[in-house]
């Protein structure tokens, strides 16, 4: 099977790869100009949900320590943690917009470094996208965020 994915865009924030801390970044998307209209009715909504490319992950790992944090968290397995170090490093997350003008969404928290591939793009809709008795491990409360 052949899978072709095209961003629509890409991050703009001169973040470079760090662990944690990414609440207060703020990020510009920058759209391609062919999907500006695609933007419309967008402002209504507080966040969105945001479907990237990790594109500087260089390797794969199976087992990982979460933010490098050894001794603090367990090590567990690549897709029991947000790591890069998929098998396709694709991200996903949730950031708050900040403004939308013209083909620019800026949002902030959004945990990509400057240059990455936006896949896609949805707005953050708590009836659909949040999770009842959704539960998590304790050691992801010491991960920074």
């Amino acid at each position: 099977m052949e899978i072709n994915l095209k961003p629509i865009g890409f991050a703009k924030n001169n973040e470079k790869k760090h662990f944690g801390g990414w609440q207060d970044v703020v990020t510009d998307l920058i759209i391609d100009e062919k999907y500006k209209d695609a933007l419309d009715g967008l402002s209504g909504y507080s966040h969105l949900i945001v479907l990237y490319f990790m594109h500087e992950v260089k390797k794969c790992d199976i087992r990982h320590v979460p933010q490098g944090k050894v001794g603090e968290v367990p090590e567990v397995g690549i897709f029991a943690c947000r790591c890069a170090e998929r098998p396709n490093p694709i991200g996903i997350s949730t950031a708050r917009i900040v403004a939308i003008k013209d083909n620019v969404v800026s949002v902030k928290g959004l945990d990509t470094v400057d240059g990455t591939p936006i896949l896609d793009i949805k707005p953050y809709t708590p009836q659909y996208d949040a999770a009842k008795d959704a539960k998590v491990p304790e050691w992801v409360n010491k991960l920074d965020y």
